[in-house]
């Protein structure tokens, strides 16, 4: 048997240096991007990420807080993430949550899941869009509305009625169940009660009324043609006149004469561990800059709080307008959860 030379030797020895060398630095990168992604403030996002993630990257350059965002579908607007926060109560995994409607983020105070807080960014908003006990907030608002081809009918309160009385094949609205269409489904069971607003669901059904998977398609239906009127909100609305269509807008009225404004809310997760990155963002959200950013974008949401007027298009004021009349959404926390329960065994079946 031949026996290996000194040099051989020291050589096969040095294998295992090599070995717990790259080992020890694999570990390191492990740790390295772990503790980097564990150091993000985390937050779930409902408001479509073409707007919203602009404003956190932003909010990221300003302050050096990292941040990790997790969107979640047009399908299932809000209600997935407002139910996933739920399931995560025990070991919450987010630490702040800016949903695109209120309805959802009130009830997730009713489930013990939010952090109350009361910064120089909440005292600048109305009450009647604020939890009073600071554990949500509400900004940048959008409002329900009729959307109109105005190739097909007159953008009319008239025309819109005498198209409502007889066949709603050529009418869309959203499936209920999700985003800013439960929330005004809620607002007629608490304005109309339990029986009155089945009876009227079943109706616009049993009429051929085009449901839609949100209110984005609600947009394109009517944007094509394919449906003469819908119900959507101002942001959409916006999308189809931005692109040439030939679309118009009424606000959606209840027969108080108000109207249904949805606001995004902020609020902070109970037991996050990043509380001081957390209430930096809440303020950045409801600060006026961030209302006139997202005014200024192509949805035009509506500033809650003071800002500069003359910075505003002609048609956010308008809108602006609008939210005098809005409906207090605070009444209808309760319901909420009863509506979508009812509308779960309508769709989940």
């Amino acid at each position: 048997m031949r026996r290996r030379s000194r040099n051989e030797c020291r050589g096969s020895a040095l294998h295992p240096v090599l070995v717990v060398v790259v080992l020890l630095g694999i570990l390191g990168a492990y740790f390295l991007v772990w503790g980097g992604a564990r150091d993000r403030l985390v937050v779930y996002c409902a408001h479509d990420s073409v707007y919203s993630e602009k404003i956190l990257r932003e909010f990221e350059k300003a302050t050096g807080i990292p941040v990790s965002i997790r969107f979640d579908t047009e399908g299932t607007k809000s209600l997935a993430l407002t139910e996933l926060l739920i399931r995560e109560k025990e070991n919450p995994r987010c630490d702040v949550f800016w949903n695109n409607q209120l309805l959802g983020t009130a009830a997730l105070k009713e489930h013990g899941i939010l952090h109350p807080y009361k910064g120089p960014g909440f005292e600048r908003i109305p009450d009647r869009f604020k939890d009073p006990d600071g554990c949500w907030c509400g900004f940048a608002a959008r409002l329900r509305v009729y959307i109109v081809n105005t190739d097909k009918l007159s953008p009319t309160e008239e025309a819109i009625g005498k198209v409502l009385e007889g066949s709603l094949s050529r009418v869309a609205i959203a499936k209920p169940l999700y985003g800013t269409t439960l929330s005004h489904y809620s607002v007629l069971w608490q304005e109309w009660g339990e029986e009155k607003l089945k009876a009227w669901h079943n109706d616009w059904r049993e009429r051929g009324v085009s449901e839609a998977l949100g209110n984005a398609t609600v947009k394109n239906l009517v944007a094509q043609g394919v449906c003469d009127i819908g119900l959507t909100d101002t942001d959409d609305f916006f999308v189809g006149k931005d692109n040439g269509k030939p679309v118009a807008m009424l606000p959606y009225r209840l027969e108080s004469g108000e109207v249904i404004c949805m606001p995004n809310t902020v609020c902070i997760i109970r037991g996050t561990g990043r509380l001081e990155q957390a209430k930096k963002l809440t303020d950045y959200l409801l600060s006026a800059e961030c209302e006139l950013a997202l005014a200024k974008s192509k949805s035009r949401q509506v500033p809650l709080g003071a800002v500069e007027e003359e910075e505003l298009s002609e048609e956010v004021r308008e809108l602006k307008q609008w939210t005098k009349e809005a409906y207090a959404l605070n009444s209808v926390v309760e319901v909420r959860a009863a509506c979508l329960s009812w509308l779960k065994s309508e769709y989940l079946k």
